[in-house]
């Protein structure tokens, strides 16, 4: 039963080794990351998914390796503890910051990664969801750690350049956020539109979505601004 949820963006900007001298432009998006992971904890889950996108879909088990050697900094993270021997760096960025982030709250608990590529309709990530949040690992209660961000298109140095569409589309999502996807906002977000502003969020909100449901809860919008014209997020859900 998936019984919390936090939703976090995933530049490796966010890890202030990654970030060297520009480090204090995302204090207050790391704050408000730790905000939401305590949350997460509190509901003292038996399992927590990391779930993020990347350029297949699939799990990655307990000890995975994720790496930011390819961002100049050599550092590694795992999904949990790390294990005995050393094994390959399988997971994509999205997951290696959310790796991090756990380890920064202190996590000790079972931790799994779902990678998903963000090309799969709702139906795909609706039904992955339910599998995700039932676990199947005889955890009892399941908890979402949900990594992504929103356009990447709302100036003009942004990776996207300036997308007029961009700080409108951006506020649905913060809101869809805030509001546990009342709506429908991130179910139906358009993969079209996800592809041409560069959401890399859409297929993990999807699941999130999918997998709560139209249970009631608290849902919380801890940050919301698009440093380096990107739109990042912050949300926990309980």
């Amino acid at each position: 039963m998936l019984v919390a949820a936090a939703a976090c963006p995933c530049p490796p900007l966010l890890v202030p080794e990654v970030a060297a001298g520009a480090a204090p432009e995302l204090d207050a998006a790391r704050a408000s990351c730790d905000e939401a992971i305590a949350a997460l904890l509190a509901a003292e889950p038996d399992l927590v998914w990391v779930i993020g996108e990347g350029p297949r879909t699939g799990i990655h088990e307990p000890g995975a390796r994720g790496s930011f050697r390819p961002f100049g900094v050599d550092l590694d993270v795992h999904l949990g503890t790390a294990p005995s021997d050393a094994v390959e760096a399988t997971l994509p960025p999205s997951l290696s910051v959310g790796a991090w982030l756990l380890a920064r709250a202190g996590w000790t608990g079972e931790v799994r990664g779902y990678e998903v590529a963000g090309d799969g309709s709702a139906f795909d990530h609706a039904d992955g969801a339910l599998r995700l949040a039932e676990s199947g690992t005889g955890a009892e209660r399941v908890a979402f750690l949900v990594m992504g961000d929103g356009t990447a298109c709302r100036t003009l140095k942004a990776p996207g350049y300036l997308d007029e569409r961009a700080e409108g589309v951006d506020a649905a999502i913060a809101a869809a956020l805030r509001d546990l996807d009342a709506d429908g906002t991130l179910a139906n977000l358009d993969a079209d539109l996800a592809r041409e502003l560069k959401i890399s969020g859409r297929a993990p909100w999807q699941l999130l979505s999918a997998a709560w449901g139209k249970r009631a809860g608290t849902g919380r919008l801890l940050y919301e601004d698009a440093p380096y014209g990107v739109g990042y997020f912050v949300a926990s859900w309980t």
